[in-house]
């Protein structure tokens, strides 16, 4: 068995594999136990929480197309830093994250890039995500990602 470092890692690629698959289901299952910060401070409505508040958060702001129900995007982790206190059950993570998109109106490009700030929970033998807050560093033509 991994490490718990390891452990945690995983569940950032994990996040990245099922967002880019369009299965919101399964990024919402990941965030069962967390909850979501789109901005730091933010106010309420930034703010989601557990299973149903990120499976709120990724169906009202990500596209997916019809002919394969992905958002036809990749999303790259970058700069993983993990700490992890295994006598608490808790660990953070710092990362790097950018997102590339092609699509039919949209010739392959880098379209935001940013950091997480995560936390992590272990629960019954194992590992969950705790907390996300989103930090958006640069943004590029998300007019065929966004739904807003």
């Amino acid at each position: 068995m991994a490490d718990s470092a390891r452990q945690i890692e995983n569940l950032l690629y994990d996040y990245a594999e099922r967002i880019d698959a369009g299965d919101f289901e399964g990024v919402a299952d990941l965030f069962t136990h967390a909850r979501i910060h789109g901005q730091e401070n933010g106010p309420p409505e930034t703010v989601f929480e557990g299973r149903a508040g990120a499976l709120r958060l990724y169906e009202m702001s990500t596209r997916r197309y019809d002919d394969d129900g992905t958002p036809k995007t990749h999303h790259i982790t970058t700069n993983v830093r993990v700490e992890v206190d295994e006598e608490a059950g808790t660990g953070t993570c710092r990362s790097y994250f950018a997102v590339a998109q092609a699509t039919p109106e949209l010739p392959l490009q880098l379209i935001i890039t940013g950091r997480y700030h995560d936390t992590f929970q272990r629960l019954e033998g194992r590992w969950w995500f705790a907390s996300r807050t989103m930090f958006v560093d640069q943004v590029g033509d998300l007019s065929q990602h966004l739904l807003f």
